[in-house]
């Protein structure tokens, strides 16, 4: 688990964190999920903050963004206070599997590149649905197979692009989860990945300054961290993406109603 806590660690440090499809998976997400004005929205895994603020200030609902790391609700809170969001964004440490809300609390819960990483998936689930009320909207924005098995230099490159242990599965598994946990009118949609898509998707979720912020932290961070520049290291030995990539790898949204 070193490796994933480093992962995560270095990313709250840096002050990035990103998913599959950046801002237009998370506006197919909202779609999908009916998210607007005056809706209570929770969204699982908020890293740093981004989506929360995006949906808040876009959308003038209100959002719970909570991350089992402190290190990230604390970039969370920095993220809300710098765009001025604090009415309308709460932030919490806690974990995806053990939420701490009252059942049929939120209108909306959602995840992106989170369920990927718990070992109990369905666990985890099943606390999104509790805590969503009847007739509200549960989404996952998660990585998937295409096709499995998948090769060692495939997984190798998803484990350094989205996480150490990362625990992707096919779309058919994550439907299966969904409507095992009691979620009904599912709908999926999967895509490829495209490494030069997704760098440009990172970029337009943090803007130009951000991104500035972001290298100048890595830059800070690699001069003083020995373990940093063992981590960065290692990511460089992984390389380019494989050839092969869109064949294997993947990411989906996956929405059912409660």
């Amino acid at each position: 688990m070193k490796q994933q806590t480093d992962f995560f660690e270095f990313a709250a440090k840096v002050g990035l964190t990103k998913h599959l499809g950046g801002v237009s998976a998370t506006e197919a997400l909202i779609e999908l999920c009916h998210i607007g004005k005056g809706k209570n929205v929770l969204d699982v895994g908020c890293g740093v903050g981004v989506t929360p603020c995006y949906i808040a200030k876009r959308y003038a609902c209100r959002v719970i963004g909570v991350d089992i790391s402190e290190r990230m609700i604390e970039r969370s809170e920095e993220r809300v206070r710098k765009t001025k969001l604090t009415d309308l964004v709460e932030l919490r440490v806690a974990d995806a599997q053990d939420l701490p809300f009252e059942n049929n609390f939120f209108d909306v819960v959602i995840t992106e590149s989170v369920t990927s990483f718990p070992k109990d998936k369905q666990k985890a689930i099943g606390e999104y649905v509790r805590v969503t009320k009847p007739g509200g909207y549960v989404g996952l924005n998660e990585s998937i197979w295409r096709k499995v098995p998948p090769p060692p230099e495939v997984v190798a490159w998803a484990s350094q692009d989205i996480g150490a242990n990362v625990q992707p599965l096919t779309s058919d598994a994550w439907v299966e989860l969904l409507q095992s946990a009691g979620l009904k009118k599912i709908t999926s949609q999967t895509f490829v990945v495209n490494s030069r898509r997704e760098a440009r998707g990172i970029l337009r979720r943090y803007g130009l300054g951000g991104m500035m912020r972001v290298l100048w932290r890595m830059r800070i961070l690699y001069a003083k961290s020995p373990a940093y520049r063992t981590f960065v290291k290692r990511v460089r030995q992984t390389g380019l993406a494989p050839d092969n990539l869109d064949q294997y790898f993947g990411y989906g949204i996956f929405v059912g109603q409660k």
